[in-house]
């Protein structure tokens, strides 16, 4: 009886800990109206340059050089940083990439506070625009 009892115990908790698991496989998606913002920022050597030096300070350490996804910390991380040379990930709209770096998800943090005004958030979406293979 007691062995019963201490199998259904191990075995609720272990379904329990799997359903509530972070999953970084399940879709990352933007509200519709987010994903349909357009850049305001024009690509521009200036605003790459900007978005280049933010995303050094901000993003290199997790998403890697080169956006590999293979930066000094990505091994550290529950859910992958992904790959931004991708073509998957190059399809997404500007808005899209934006509403993501503003509101970050499970490792991934918002930049809301980090990069407070939208114009820098907008300059690395440039920046990582150049990102692509």
């Amino acid at each position: 009886m007691k062995k019963t009892i201490l199998v259904s115990l191990v075995v609720t908790g272990s379904i329990i800990c799997f359903a509530f698991r972070p999953d970084s496989k399940k879709p990352w998606k933007a509200a519709v109206q987010a994903a349909a913002k357009a850049n305001p920022v024009k690509s521009s050597t200036e605003s790459i340059s900007d978005g280049k030096t933010l995303y050094v300070k901000h993003c290199q350490s997790c998403h890697g050089k080169s956006g590999l996804g293979d930066g000094t910390k990505a091994a550290q991380l529950k859910t992958e940083p992904g790959d931004f040379s991708k073509s998957q990930f190059q399809s997404q709209s500007d808005g899209t990439i934006f509403y993501k770096i503003s509101e970050g998800r499970d490792d991934m943090p918002s930049f809301k506070k980090k990069m407070p005004e939208a114009s820098d958030i907008w300059n690395v979406v440039n920046y990582i625009r150049t990102l692509k293979k």
